[in-house]
């Protein structure tokens, strides 16, 4: 017995259809070609044609993995994946610039998956806010500093200066590597 099948109406078939993703083949019995796989959807893409094993998640913009960046938020294209490739499920994309993070397999174009959180352990990847920048890191704290550590030897770990204005915007929950 193999996966659970995926339930799919006429109707979003047509959604599908409308939105790129698919080509249907006429005289063929489940004649379908996939054409973007998976597909990049826009924010008017019903939400009907996403089933419960799948998220929509926005891309918000870019973060960085080396020097931090401003995020330019606002963006209205839409991912709709399958919820087991995160843990937990994330509640947005962001697009890797830069190499800081890729002994940790994290590298340049990916997308990663952030879930919104203002607080995390010692020893998870964040998404951090350093004087209105973002950038993905990996955590370390202690009672005496907080720092966030590269997994690239050929960056600088950033240490947080007290007084800095720092955040914690989310913890990483997986990522996507589009070809």
């Amino acid at each position: 017995t193999g996966p659970n099948p995926i339930l799919i109406d006429h109707a979003h078939l047509e959604a599908l259809e409308a939105a790129g993703a698919i080509e249907r083949l006429p005289g063929r019995a489940r004649g379908l070609r996939v054409i973007q796989s998976p597909p990049l959807m826009q924010a008017d893409l019903p939400l009907a044609a996403v089933s419960d094993d799948a998220v929509r998640l926005p891309v918000l913009g870019q973060v960085a993995a080396g020097a931090p960046i401003g995020a330019d938020i606002g963006s209205d294209q839409y991912l709709v994946l399958d919820r087991k490739l995160f843990s937990p499920t994330p509640d947005y994309l962001l697009k890797v610039q830069g190499d800081s993070m890729r002994d940790d397999g994290i590298l340049d174009g990916d997308l990663v998956g952030v879930k919104r959180s203002s607080d995390a352990r010692d020893g998870q990847t964040v998404v951090a806010r350093i004087d209105g920048e973002l950038t993905i890191k990996r955590l370390q704290r202690n009672a005496r500093r907080l720092r966030l550590l590269p997994r690239n030897p050929e960056h600088a770990p950033i240490e947080i200066q007290r007084g800095q204005d720092f955040a914690i915007e989310g913890v990483y929950c997986g990522l996507v590597r589009r070809g």
